[in-house]
């Protein structure tokens, strides 16, 4: 059509070695989308030495951050989530042959899984890290932008986004 942007699609493949350790990030909040990254980061994982670096970020809301009581309303409520968001991480990832870890974070979403990407390869640049994320459903996230959307335009590692 006459005026209307048209979009290209191209696919580009970098394999990592399976000799070369792979190192994933994946960014969990005991969602769908997370667990299907979850998933695909086993996967990846596949024939391959590495590990599952299973990150939650906590997130406070502006609104929440102007007050102290809700900042320590909601801490307190963090606190007894994470028991069981690693309890459902490890039952998605128990005895699939994945070494991994959990770990709690708390800031901006994709600029923590950013952080936690950077940590990693400037501790060990001979490995590659990865981040892996669920892509959201919600409509207003095709507005306003997601966190895959913010990964994808920001993050200075290899990005996948799992549908």
């Amino acid at each position: 059509m006459p005026g209307r942007p048209t979009a290209r699609l191209s696919t580009v493949t970098t394999a990592a070695s399976p000799a070369a350790f792979l190192h994933i990030v994946v960014g969990y909040d005991g969602s769908p989308p997370a667990s299907r990254a979850l998933d695909g980061a086993v996967a990846l994982l596949q024939g391959r030495t590495g590990r599952i670096s299973v990150v939650w970020v906590a997130h406070l809301s502006t609104t929440v951050m102007m007050s102290p009581g809700a900042i320590a309303e909601m801490e307190e409520g963090f606190d007894e989530l994470e028991p069981e968001l690693r309890a459902q991480a490890a039952g998605q990832l128990d005895g699939r042959g994945a070494a991994w870890d959990f770990e709690r974070r708390q800031g901006l979403i994709a600029d923590e899984l950013i952080d936690v990407a950077t940590g990693l390869h400037d501790a060990s640049p001979d490995q590659t890290v990865v981040i892996v994320v669920g892509s959201s459903s919600h409509a207003t996230h095709r507005m306003v932008g997601s966190v895959a959307v913010s990964l994808a335009r920001h993050s200075p590692v290899p990005l996948v986004i799992v549908p």
